[in-house]
């Protein structure tokens, strides 16, 4: 699959800070990509990197095979953490100056505004201050004119925060119609739920570096422990007998007769063999692996790769992550 961004080598320094070290990254096209990482690791350098709104010290960044250049912005949605609104604007004629940024006449940039405003419900805002709306409201405002010139790279960061569950919900729905219509989305964010729900692939930085990238299937996989989750009918002394030295209990539960056990197996040990000495014993109801889930990952990895060394002493005047 071609990439629709390839990140070569980048560097960033804030004088003697270093944000970003030795970078490399590849972004698929048509792929909601999860850009992760702790407060501080470089992510949000890395992201004004992509929108040129800094450059990196070294490395370079190409775009669909082109060294990344200003004429790239227009093809680029970015919808930034902290919010970006000018609060004294009315919604309507902010949503149409930010448009024409984006490169839209008034007349395209008025239809399309107008397309956004039916399909949220929202018409009545049009002649509201930004300063009357509220922070999830805001958001919604500014996924609107993130997407609304139809880039082809969709940057989201934190695109949930400020949002109640339903509205989380519909800019959901609305991300994955962006995939289904060609976009690729990198999506930036510390909920690892949505990133099992919705990144195909990750990377995760940490101290400037990257530790860790590939697709979320095969990181989990490569991540187990050896952990099954067993339902079985009949004693729960023979379930534990016949185990004998191959696993480990970690949890049982009684569910009114019938038992679930939550078991470590021993590294020698394949599941067909556990699964052959427990059949004469009890009756199986159901046995499947328990992959680690994003989160768990995350916290690994991150804990794994902690050291004194890569933390820089100078602390003023550091990036937002």
């Amino acid at each position: 699959m071609s990439s629709i961004l390839s990140i070569q080598n980048v560097s960033k320094f804030y004088g003697r800070y270093q944000a970003l070290k030795d970078i490399s990254i590849e972004i698929p096209s048509n792929e909601i990509f999860g850009l992760l990482g702790p407060n501080g690791a470089g992510k949000t350098s890395l992201i004004r990197i992509i929108n040129q709104i800094t450059a990196p010290d070294s490395g370079t960044v190409f775009f669909k095979g082109e060294k990344l250049q200003p004429g790239h912005s227009a093809r680029i949605g970015y919808l930034p953490e902290e919010r970006g609104l000018y609060r004294k604007m009315k919604v309507g004629e902010q949503s149409i100056y930010l448009a024409r940024l984006k490169g839209l006449s008034k007349h395209d940039a008025h239809q399309k505004i107008k397309y956004w405003f039916e399909k949220f419900e929202i018409n009545n805002w049009w002649n509201k201050r930004v300063e009357e709306l509220s922070k999830g409201m805001q958001q919604k405002i500014q996924f609107v004119v993130t997407v609304l010139h139809e880039p082809e790279l969709v940057i989201l960061d934190e695109p949930f925060s400020g949002f109640d569950p339903i509205n989380a919900n519909l800019i959901k729905n609305e991300i994955l119609e962006l995939k289904r219509n060609g976009a690729t989305i990198i999506f930036s964010t510390h909920n690892m739920g949505s990133v099992e729900e919705l990144c195909s692939k990750i990377a995760l930085i940490h101290h400037a570096e990257k530790i860790l990238e590939g697709s979320v299937a095969s990181i989990k996989e490569e991540h187990k422990l050896n952990i099954y989750r067993i339902g079985f009918n009949g004693d729960r002394m023979a379930f534990a007998h016949s185990l004998w030295t191959a696993a480990t209990i970690l949890k049982e539960e009684d569910l009114n007769g019938s038992f679930s056990a939550t078991i470590k197996l021993n590294s020698a040990v394949k599941p067909n063999d556990l699964l052959q000495a427990l059949l004469p014993a009890v009756e199986i109801r159901s046995f499947h692996e328990i992959l680690p889930s994003m989160n768990e990952v995350f916290i690994k990895k991150v804990q794994e790769n902690k050291s004194t060394d890569n933390i820089n002493p100078i602390t003023q005047n550091l990036p937002t992550e």
